[in-house]
């Protein structure tokens, strides 16, 4: 962990800070790879079933530190370092949606632009404050979207509201997002940490066995598979969890009008 990402347990749920409010967790090379290392350690580890990314202050993430006292840092030696060619901006949508097969949520207490809109699109559903601010932001200083945003907008909104939103330089407010299709639920600035908490443990009455091959599913579904293999996938999946212990004991949950108590086997 550095000093810059704060990782907390409750439950199964393992929360992800950003924890440089004094930049709005503007993203050092430093902090952007401590992001990425931290979600992989939680798809590592059985315990978390559910991860929560947030940002600490007022800010998810102000987008890319370009201030000079911005250190140069990677994880890896200079070798791999050398070959991975899409550093980390690449590497947040690999790590949430590739390498992570656990439900990922954003919760956006705040501003998120740039490749701060990228890693909160990132995730697989995003709850957010009535006061943060959504914008890309790359037309205004003549760049193109990177972050996977040309993955992932047009994924969360269409295509044309996705272009609208870009090359308008649009800015999207808390509540606005729901109708963007950028989140799925806006929350009262004063209530955002309790439900943002709240709906990670939700979560958490489900399998994660269920929960991860739910997952697996949709994301192969988003990248351009054949409809017969993907069928076959399906039908794979579901054998797995229904020979679960989590899926026999859900069956059972359900026929004994009772709450099923899931161990993750």
């Amino acid at each position: 962990m550095t000093r810059l990402v704060r990782e907390t347990d409750a439950g199964h749920v393992r929360t992800i800070t950003l924890e440089r409010p004094e930049k709005k967790n503007a993203l050092s090379q430093e902090l952007a790879w401590g992001v990425i290392e931290a979600v992989d350690r939680a798809a590592a580890e059985d315990n978390v079933w559910v991860v929560a990314i947030t940002g600490s202050g007022d800010a998810f993430c102000a987008g890319l530190d370009l201030s000079p006292d911005a250190q140069a840092y990677h994880p890896y030696s200079p070798q791999s370092a050398y070959l991975d060619d899409i550093g980390w901006v690449g590497q947040f949508l690999l790590s949430i949606r590739k390498r992570c097969d656990k439900p990922v949520i954003g919760g956006i207490n705040g501003v998120a632009v740039g490749a701060g809109l990228g890693l909160a699109m990132a995730t697989d559903v995003r709850l957010i404050a009535h006061s943060a601010r959504l914008m890309a932001g790359y037309t205004r200083i003549g760049g193109s979207p990177d972050a996977g945003l040309t993955i992932t907008l047009p994924q969360a909104m269409g295509y044309e509201k996705a272009m609208r939103f870009m090359m308008e330089n649009r800015t999207v407010t808390g509540q606005e997002a729901i109708a963007w299709g950028m989140a799925g639920e806006a929350v009262e600035d004063a209530r955002f940490a309790a439900r943002l908490s709240e709906y990670a443990q939700e979560l958490c009455a489900w399998s994660p066995i269920t929960l991860r091959l739910l997952k697996r599913g949709m994301v192969r579904s988003t990248e351009g598979v054949e409809l017969e293999s993907q069928l076959r996938y399906e039908v794979g999946n579901i054998r797995k969890a229904f020979g679960s212990a989590d899926g026999q004991e859900a069956r059972r949950a359900f026929l004994e009008k009772r709450r099923p108590v899931f161990q993750g086997k």
